[in-house]
């Protein structure tokens, strides 16, 4: 298997999610993140995963 570099918008919406999460384990003030911020941390790093194995992203 050959791996890649994820491109800079795939890895900044990567990163986007786990500072979201971060931030939604200490407040739950944010919408759609303080109750489910396991499940943004877990689909950022799917992103950084598949965006490591598919050229495409």
């Amino acid at each position: 298997m050959k791996l890649s570099a994820p491109k800079m918008i795939t890895w900044g919406v990567a990163v986007a999610l786990g500072l979201l999460s971060v931030l939604g384990r200490f407040v739950s003030a944010i919408p759609l993140v303080g109750n489910h911020y396991y499940w943004v941390m877990g689909a950022g790093w799917l992103l950084f995963a598949v965006s490591t194995m598919i050229d495409i992203l």
